[in-house]
Parts: C-alpha cells; sequence; structure tokens
C-alpha cells in the first residue's frame, strides 16, 4: 500500500536516491532541499507502508500555473501505479490552488512518461531543441489545462 504526503526535508537523502535511479542528470541533495523550502514549491512524496519514500514529485505555482519538475519512482516500485498516483495528487493540489493549467517538459524518447501524461490529459504543445545534456536530447513540452471537473476525476491517493 502506498500514499501520497506533502515532502519533509528528512526525504531528501530518499528522493536524491530515486533521482539517481531514474535520471541522467540527478538533482542533487542540495537542489531537492532548496525545492522543498521554496515558498511556491509543492512537493509530494509516496512511501509504503513503512514510510520509506518510493516515489516523488515536484512543482512550482507561478501565478496560476503549475510547473512540473520531476516525476520519479524508484525502480523496485514502478509498474504499480506509483507514478500515477502522485500525478493525480499534484492534479488535486493544482485544482484546489486554482490553477488554470500545468506545464512540463519531457524527453521525447522517454515514451513511457509521455504515455503516463497524455493518459490525464497532457497534449505535446511544441519542442526544445537540446534541452537535456547527458545525453543531449529534445524535450517535449506539454501542457494540461484545468478546469474545477477535474476535481472529479482524482481519485484518493492510496493504492492497495
Amino acid at each position: 500500500m502506498f500514499t501520497v504526503i506533502p515532502t519533509a526535508l528528512d526525504h531528501a537523502a530518499a528522493l536524491h536516491a530515486i533521482e539517481i535511479e531514474s535520471f541522467a542528470d540527478p538533482w542533487s541533495v542540495s537542489a531537492i532541499l532548496y525545492e522543498i523550502s521554496a515558498p511556491h514549491s509543492i512537493c509530494l512524496v509516496a512511501v509504503d507502508e513503512n514510510g520509506a519514500a518510493v516515489g516523488h514529485v515536484s512543482m512550482r505555482h507561478i501565478i496560476n500555473e503549475g510547473h512540473i519538475g520531476n516525476l520519479a519512482v524508484s525502480a523496485a516500485y514502478r509498474r504499480q501505479g506509483v507514478a500515477a498516483m502522485l500525478l493525480e495528487a499534484l492534479v488535486a493540489e493544482a485544482v484546489k490552488r486554482e490553477m488554470i493549467g500545468l506545464t512540463l517538459e519531457v524527453r521525447v524518447s522517454n515514451q513511457a512518461a509521455i504515455a503516463l501524461y497524455e493518459k490525464y490529459g497532457f497534449v505535446t504543445e511544441g519542442y526544445r531543441k537540446n534541452y537535456y545534456n547527458t545525453p543531449s536530447e529534445d524535450a517535449a513540452i506539454m501542457w494540461k489545462k484545468l478546469n474545477y471537473n477535474d476535481i472529479n476525476e482524482v481519485q484518493p491517493c492510496q493504492k492497495n
């Protein structure tokens, strides 16, 4: 069973380990701590029944929109609905804060992530050439427009 909760500073080391598993250019512990502490950041962590972090997501609330920074799940917990839970919880938080849309960049080769985002209503609106390093790769810019009917689409943030 997994639960999504607000990220605490003491989650930083575990989130860094997930970043290392997930990304060629992972966020450092100091970058994670900065994001958790930033006043306009929304950071959520999925934890197992023992309280261990298995995934995380972060988003910046900028005026009336959200920019999703990272969504990552530990390799041992992938394909178990953790990323979907995190994304659902983030959309619920955005609706609660009356944001009008969410945006993110994703590697064009990351078809699993793109499929997840599309499942939740994100649409590719453009590309950023050579956005990523290590290795160099373009990013798809995806957007999801929000409306208050989305609140009814969001499910509880627990998975058995």
